[in-house]
C-alpha cells in the first residue's frame, strides 16, 4: 500500500468523527435532516472536512426540500470530480473532492435552472 494514503488515511480516522469518516471515506450516508448544514443559511464556504478545500459557495446553496446540503454548482468546475457509482445497482455519479478524493454526495438533474445539476 501507498505509504502516504496510509498516513493520510492513519490522520483523517483521528481527525474526523465515526460518522465523518464512514461517510467521506466509506462513502456513506448521513440520515436526511440530521446533518449541521441542510438548514445552515449564513453566508461563506464550504469546504471539505478531509483536506479544506473549497468546494461549495453560500451563493449557490438552495433548499432542495431533500434534508442534505444542496448546491446547484461548485465553486470551480475543478473544485469536485464525477465518478461513476454503481452501489445501489444503478448508476449514480458520484461526487468527490478533487484534491483528497473525498465523498461528498450525488450530483442529480433535478436542481434548478439553467443546468438542473443538484449537488
Amino acid at each position: 500500500m501507498d505509504k502516504k494514503k496510509d498516513a493520510f488515511q492513519e490522520t483523517l480516522s483521528k481527525k474526523l468523527t465515526q460518522q465523518q469518516y464512514r461517510v467521506t471515506q466509506k462513502a456513506g450516508t448521513e440520515q436526511p435532516f440530521t446533518g449541521n448544514y441542510y438548514s445552515h443559511k449564513e453566508p461563506g464556504r464550504y469546504v471539505c472536512i478531509c483536506c479544506s478545500s473549497d468546494l461549495f459557495s453560500s451563493k449557490q446553496k438552495y433548499d432542495s426540500g431533500t434534508g442534505w446540503p444542496s448546491f446547484w454548482q461548485p465553486t470551480t468546475t475543478e473544485a469536485v470530480s464525477m465518478c461513476e457509482d454503481k452501489s445501489l445497482g444503478r448508476i449514480r455519479e458520484e461526487v468527490v473532492c478533487a484534491k483528497c478524493n473525498a465523498h461528498l454526495g450525488h450530483v442529480f438533474d433535478d436542481g434548478p435552472p439553467p443546468d438542473f445539476k443538484r449537488y
